[in-house]
């Protein structure tokens, strides 16, 4: 028997573990607290027999240029980053009143101009409700003075040391300070807005390009910097960059070129890379592959918004990369029998599982389920062996 490390290593590189690796996305704080009694994420594996993953993300300043940790941040919360700040990128927050959500705005504190943004929250999730970027020069003042976080490689092997053969060690390429995630492209439309983002592939494509290349270049010292780190694999892309959002056009001029060459950077220091696209991904499922990452999610079903036939994507990318997802998490982990349940996870595994190569997990996070059927999902999923 593999252990769950040994067992998704397999899969990632396209080869046929013992059984099928069974996980799931981000787990939810919100989950936990509601139907788990508070119970922490490694007691949520171990308690429904899943492959375990550990979530990391080491951040660290360039202290070399003066930078440092941000001292007014607090303990960093669910999967976010410790901010890296300087005399001249100072961050700054203050509450809002507000009657139903928590609301908190951010200033970005330079020497030249303070941008904003404001994030609201609620029991399940946070979301942005004022954009960072309001005028189209206010990326200069992100190229001038905003720091880039280094990979705090020395905490990446402690603790993956510590999880020895547990299971997965997976991180992100970083996204922005404060709300990001580790596509250039979903870096862009958390800062301006996806609608007006996409505006603007048409009517100003080279200030389009100059901010793309300017969140970039800030990601890059984080992967020139993790050689040697003992990551598994690193989460890119993100869903604004899905052809539920954006067309295969823009996919390849807006997305591609510097997802891709981060990809590669990730490649040279001996990282594996997963791109993430929760929605659509059929029309442009080798457009994914030629970014050359070793696996792909999330491949989100029709039922929960999604386009993905598993049968399709299998036989057109599943001997290229990885394929993780295709569980519907919102119609079978919820209102349903353990025997659909049971028999959802057959039809993912009789569709994507042969040779090898398949991850099984729900298409993202999610935040309300029944136990017993998480239980269900995960035990068929252990059932599923190769001849």
């Amino acid at each position: 028997m593999m252990t769950s490390k040994e067992r998704f290593l397999a899969a990632l590189e396209g080869n046929i573990p013992d059984r099928l690796p069974v996980t799931t996305h981000h787990i939810q704080p919100y989950f936990l607290n509601k139907y788990m009694n508070g119970m922490s994420i490694d007691g949520f594996f171990d308690h429904f027999g899943l492959d375990p993953i550990l979530w990391l993300v080491p951040h660290k300043p360039d202290e070399s240029k003066g930078h440092y940790y941000d001292p007014t941040q607090g303990e960093p919360g669910f999967l976010e980053y410790r901010r890296i700040c300087s005399d001249e990128w100072r961050i700054e927050c203050e509450d809002i009143p507000d009657p139903e959500y928590k609301t908190t705005r951010f200033k970005f504190v330079t020497p030249k101009k303070t941008l904003t943004e404001v994030l609201q929250a609620a029991e399940h999730t946070t979301w942005v409700t004022e954009r960072m970027i309001k005028e189209k020069s206010d990326i200069d003042i992100i190229a001038q003075y905003a720091p880039a976080p280094l990979c705090d490689t020395d905490e990446v092997n402690c603790q993956a040391e510590q999880y020895g053969s547990r299971g997965l060690v997976r991180g992100m390429i970083p996204g922005f300070d404060v709300y990001g995630q580790s596509g250039c492209w979903q870096d862009a439309a958390v800062l301006f807005g996806i609608e007006d983002l996409i505006m603007q592939t048409f009517h100003d494509p080279e200030w389009v390009h100059t901010f793309l290349k300017t969140l970039f270049r800030r990601k890059v010292p984080f992967l020139k910097t993790c050689h040697g780190a003992k990551f598994d694999i690193l989460e890119h892309g993100g869903g604004d960059a899905s052809s539920s959002v954006i067309s295969p056009n823009i996919f390849d001029t807006f997305v591609a070129p510097y997802d891709a060459e981060l990809t590669d950077l990730a490649h040279q220091a001996g990282q594996r890379v997963v791109y993430h696209t929760c929605g659509g991904m059929m029309p442009i499922l080798e457009n994914i592959v030629a970014i050359h990452p070793d696996a792909m999610e999330t491949f989100t079903p029709h039922s929960m918004g999604g386009d993905t036939d598993l049968v399709e994507a299998k036989n057109r990318v599943g001997d290229k990369v990885c394929m993780i997802g295709g569980f519907d998490q919102y119609y079978r982990f919820n209102n349903c029998t353990e025997a659909e349940t049971r028999q959802t996870v057959r039809e993912c595994f009789d569709a994507a599982g042969e040779g090898g190569g398949f991850i099984l997990a729900p298409s993202d996070h999610f935040f309300d389920a029944e136990p017993k059927l998480i239980k269900a999902f995960a035990d068929e999923a252990r059932s599923c062996t190769y001849n």
